[in-house]
């Protein structure tokens, strides 16, 4: 019986051996494997080991959701956290108009540059797309020009519910980071919208000046 496990001890080892045995050939392939030696993989089987939310938004659907966040964070941030500070609503106005212009600066018009895959491919969510220290003041102003039009819709729509429920001692909508939030977004996506209009309208004015 002793010579028989003998006589297998050596094979056992051989096989222990072959099997912790590194495929040199194989990690030799793997350290080289580029893009010239590899085999093509389709997208969508890629997409199968790819680590991430599965759901995709498109462009414009991020434009709105970071428009509305960080709109939203400045009535939350400087309209409701400085009420009690700043009482004035006059002084509150100013002070609201200042921070839009300023965080659409420096925040979201350069997550807009950010996340780009190309220069200038998010230029059409920005009123002033340049990246110079001179698109500071200018949003600051366009801040003023959203916030004056969202206070006319507070307004209006507060017109509109107390004529429809008949509560004259009580404000019916109230400004919130999520309605502020809305009304902001909507008024920037408009005046995006006429300006993009606008440029057609002047180059086709001056095509048509041209071919006269």
């Amino acid at each position: 019986m002793a010579k028989k496990n003998r006589k297998s001890a050596p094979q056992e080892q051989e096989k222990i051996n072959d099997y912790y045995n590194l495929k040199t050939k194989a990690v030799d392939d793997l350290v080289n494997a580029d893009v010239s030696n590899s085999p093509k993989v389709s997208e969508e089987e890629l997409r199968k080991y790819r680590s991430g939310p599965k759901i995709r938004l498109s462009d414009w659907m991020k434009a709105v959701l970071l428009k509305w966040w960080f709109a939203g964070a400045v009535c939350f941030f400087f309209l409701w956290g400085l009420g009690t500070v700043v009482p004035n609503r006059e002084n509150q106005l100013i002070i609201v108009g200042l921070a839009l212009g300023t965080v659409t600066d420096l925040f979201t018009n350069n997550i807009f540059r950010f996340y780009a895959k190309t220069p200038g491919e998010n230029d059409r969510w920005m009123m002033f797309p340049k990246n110079s220290y001179a698109t500071l003041p200018l949003n600051i102003v366009y801040g003023y020009v959203i916030l004056f039009l969202v206070v006319l819709t507070y307004n209006a729509a507060n017109v509109l519910l107390i004529a429809l429920t008949g509560a004259q001692d009580r404000i019916p909508l109230g400004v919130g980071p999520i309605f502020f939030g809305l009304f902001c977004t909507g008024w920037d996506l408009l005046l995006l919208a006429a300006k993009r209009m606008a440029r057609r309208i002047l180059r086709d004015a001056q095509a048509g000046v041209m071919e006269h």
